[in-house]
Order: structure tokens, then sequence, then C-alpha cells
């Protein structure tokens, strides 16, 4: 647990991507980010009175990497062929483990999720290159 100042923060969370194949092995993962989805709903009723809800419409995000092998512009590229071959994209699974501060552990499992590839990365010298997977997800799940 590494805790500061009674809050978590982001060493507290460790990511597991299930893929078609098996376990999806991102390498320097330095940042993960998730949001809900909603629907709003308005209603003007005739008895003058505004009415609101918002629905849950899944989850979306994306995960920040360093790049340090193929493994992120193989599975990519394989989708993308997948693709113009005429197959069926398939959904993964995240799953985030949080550690608590009380010493609890938190997890939470996204279904149904999609990845794209946002930023393969800008490559230039001495530099490190970044790059950005976002992800919609069906729904986020609390499983421990």
């Amino acid at each position: 647990m590494s805790a500061s100042n009674q809050f978590n923060v982001g060493k507290d969370v460790s990511l597991d991507i299930i893929g078609p194949s098996g376990p999806l092995r991102f390498s320097i993962m330095t940042g993960f980010d998730s949001k809900p989805n909603y629907k709003s709903l308005d209603s003007k009723g005739l008895d003058g009175l505004d009415r609101f809800d918002d629905l849950p419409a899944g989850w979306g995000g994306s995960f920040n990497l360093d790049r340090a092998d193929s493994t992120v512009d193989d599975f990519f590229a394989q989708k993308e062929a997948n693709f113009y071959s005429g197959l069926a994209s398939t959904a993964v699974t995240i799953t985030e483990t949080i550690a608590e501060i009380n010493g609890a552990v938190s997890q939470y499992r996204y279904t149904g999720v999609s990845l794209a590839l946002q930023n393969a990365g800008n490559k230039s010298a001495d530099a490190k290159i970044a790059m950005t997977i976002g992800f919609r997800a069906a729904r986020r799940l609390k499983v421990a």
C-alpha cells in the first residue's frame, strides 16, 4: 500500500486486461483514467415541472503507456487485419484492483470493452515514445 496522507495514489491501482487470446501485457503503464457515461433525460411536464434523470450508459477512459516493446502495435495491427479480413471484433475485460488505505482490496470489472489506439506516439531522438489507448466499456461491476 502506498497511500499518502490518507488518500489513494496511482501506485495503489493495478490493472489486468484479458483479451481473446489471454492476458494482454502492456509494458510500462503510466496512467489510467476512467469515467462513467450517462444518457441524460429531460422532461417538461404540462404541470410546469421539469424532470431529469441520468441513465448509466457505459464507461470510457484511457491508458497511458511508454513503449517498451511491440505488444501494443502488434495487438492493434492484428485488430485492424481482422477487421479487413471480415472477422468480428472481440471485446476484452479489464479488472481494476485498488489497495485501500485500511488494508482492504476493492476490485471493479469493466466488461464488453472495446480498445482503440488513440496515439501510437511521437518518435523522436532521445525521447521516450508515449502511447495512449482509449477504451469504452458496457459495464463496470464491483467484484470485491
